[in-house]
């Protein structure tokens, strides 16, 4: 099953990967470039990115040395509900750093939003939880 196949399955869970995938882009990218004009988010935005690479990336957790506490702190949230409040306290948070200056940090904002919507609707259409093959996770194919 390739990707066109895993877009076309309707599982929100992957659809909140994805979204999740570019929320972790655009706060590096875009941590970067707010780092003049509101530092103290854009080094938050970096340490949620660390974290959100190993909670949506599963390759992660297998190949890279990490502590048995980390594994099981992202371990919990292989729930849908537990992920989908994870991104909302994110977003909440990425959102308050436009009260103190306005900088590009809305556009992770938004996307981490989004992966919030995707993750509650897939939590409450109780969908099972599938990650992406091109990222090493199981694809559809285990959860149809």
């Amino acid at each position: 099953m390739g990707v066109f196949d895993e877009f076309a399955s309707r599982n929100f869970s992957l659809y909140a990967q994805w979204f999740g995938l570019a929320s972790i882009i655009l706060l590096v990218v875009l941590g970067v470039f707010s780092l003049t004009s509101n530092i103290v988010f854009a080094i938050i935005g970096w340490i949620f990115a660390f974290i959100l690479v190993f909670v949506e990336v599963p390759l992660c957790t297998k190949f890279c040395p990490t502590s048995p506490r980390f594994d099981s702190f992202v371990a919990t949230f292989e729930n849908s509900f537990l992920r989908a409040g994870l991104y909302l306290v994110l977003a909440i948070v990425m959102f308050l750093s436009n009260l103190i200056s306005t900088t590009a940090l809305i556009a992770p904002a938004v996307t981490l939003l989004l992966t919030f919507i995707c993750y509650s609707i897939a939590a409450l259409k109780r969908q099972p939880h599938a990650s992406t093959k091109v990222l090493g996770g199981t694809g559809v194919d285990n959860v149809v």
